[in-house]
């Protein structure tokens, strides 16, 4: 019975993951393939430092040589990060014949047409499962069951990080920059969290998504992104008082021919099953024109989760060795003569409800100022709140608004932040009230 060998190019938390899988579950794994599957070398600059696992020394290697060039290697594994090396040594890796497993999404968003293009012309298979919201199998979901559906919508809650500082703040009435602190001393937050907190990393994630979905070829830079810096407990409390909850949402729909991308706080309907999704978790929520809606919900991120997606796509790979087929699922859903070019909506266009949040002096007529200059832009007021406790000299008045272009609320912003009476810059969040 042909073993199959795999080789591993990171040896960093989530390779260690990779490692404990093949020494705790091979037997499992022997069982499920029915061949023989073996880590055959690891390779990364530092083989010294102790990362819990015990790996015999012939299997370590500083030189990436011994794997890409290696001729009984049938799978690598990539899991360096960033974009180069990883790029070249994936490509290396095709060009030698080789399949190849994925965690990087920042790579495959920015190269992924190159990359997936030179795997089909070798006929190997390049597979990420675990580039997008780690143990969730939400990739494999669209690629095999879901693929008789064409997708409307795609929602995800992408970043632990994120999500697991909103919900301190939610929760405890927290500030930002505490929580963030707080995060980085657990390990939740890495030291520099800007991809992160700044929603870069879920854009890449869900450049991938609209890609699946959609059939289209995206470019994370397309993707509108902002992160949760700015949210402050008290748009939080507000949010609630109104029957929301606010997440960074990765948004993908599919709309008159064009597709709304963009990366931001949302605020959610507090009954939605999205709202409910806390702390580190993830979640992702499909809308099928047959099946209807679909949500998945897990781990998005750590050790054990995302080395549990890595070896699942090794293992459909091994399968595909062992019975001589070959590539079976095309590495984006979609053959590639079939994906195209369609246009991602301006965000100038985009129509949603919003939250407005103005600080003012508490004076006589202000309400009624701001009012007509909203009514002006055809900006209509669905509900509001006017407290009366000053908060640093002066009253927020907070608005929800009913359906608006972002370019109409964009200038009435603009010009309600120069009125004389108005303290801070108006703060703003756009509302997913509809998700199918």
């Amino acid at each position: 019975m042909k073993e199959i060998r795999v080789g591993l190019l990171g040896f960093g938390t989530i390779g260690t993951g990779v490692i404990k899988v093949f020494q705790q579950n091979a037997d499992l794994l022997a069982a499920r393939l029915g061949a023989p599957l073996r880590l055959a070398r690891v390779v990364d600059l530092d083989i010294v430092s102790d990362r819990g696992v015990c790996v015999e020394p012939q299997l370590l290697s500083t030189q990436a040589a011994d794997v890409l060039d290696n001729p009984e290697i049938d799978v690598v594994i990539e899991l360096i990060g960033g974009y180069e090396p990883a790029r070249s040594f994936v490509l290396r890796a095709i060009e030698n014949g080789k399949h190849v497993v994925t965690a990087n999404k920042a790579l495959l968003a920015l190269h992924g047409p190159e990359i997936f293009a030179a795997a089909s012309h070798k006929g190997v298979e390049v597979m990420f499962e675990a580039a997008v919201a780690g143990g969730i199998p939400i990739i494999s979901s669209i690629k095999e069951n879901l693929c008789a559906n064409r997708f409307r919508t795609v929602f995800g809650i992408l970043n632990g990080t994120c999500n697991y500082i909103l919900t301190r703040m939610t929760n405890e009435g927290a500030e930002f920059a505490e929580v963030l602190r707080d995060a980085q001393a657990k390990g939740y937050a890495e030291a520099d969290p800007t991809f992160d907190i700044e929603g870069v990393d879920t854009a890449h994630k869900l450049a991938l998504l609209i890609g699946l979905c959609f059939g289209t070829r995206i470019n994370f830079k397309s993707v509108h992104t902002e992160g949760i810096s700015q949210i402050s407990p008290l748009d939080i409390q507000y949010a609630q008082q109104f029957g929301y909850k606010i997440k960074l949402l990765a948004i993908g729909k599919m709309v008159d021919g064009q597709i709304e991308a963009r990366v931001h706080p949302t605020m959610i309907p507090l009954h939605y099953p999205l709202s409910d999704v806390d702390g580190v978790f993830n979640a992702v929520r499909l809308f099928g024109d047959f099946v209807g809606p679909v949500m998945q919900y897990g781990r998005g991120a750590g050790m054990e989760a995302t080395a549990s997606a890595v070896m699942g796509d090794v293992m459909s790979i091994a399968r595909g060795i062992k019975s001589g087929a070959g590539p079976r699922t095309p590495a984006m859903a979609y053959v590639p003569e079939a994906i195209t070019d369609i246009p991602i909506k301006s965000m100038d266009a985009i129509v949603t409800h919003y939250y407005l949040r103005v600080s003012v002096l508490d004076k006589p007529g202000v309400l009624a100022k701001i009012a007509g200059i909203l009514g002006e832009h055809r900006i209509s007021i669905a509900s509001m709140i006017q407290p009366e406790r000053q908060i640093g000299g002066s009253v927020p008045l907070v608005f929800m608004t009913h359906e608006a272009c972002e370019a109409d609320v964009r200038k009435a912003i603009a010009e309600i932040d120069r009125l004389d009476v108005v303290k801070e810059q108006t703060r703003f969040i756009r509302i997913e009230s509809e998700m199918d």
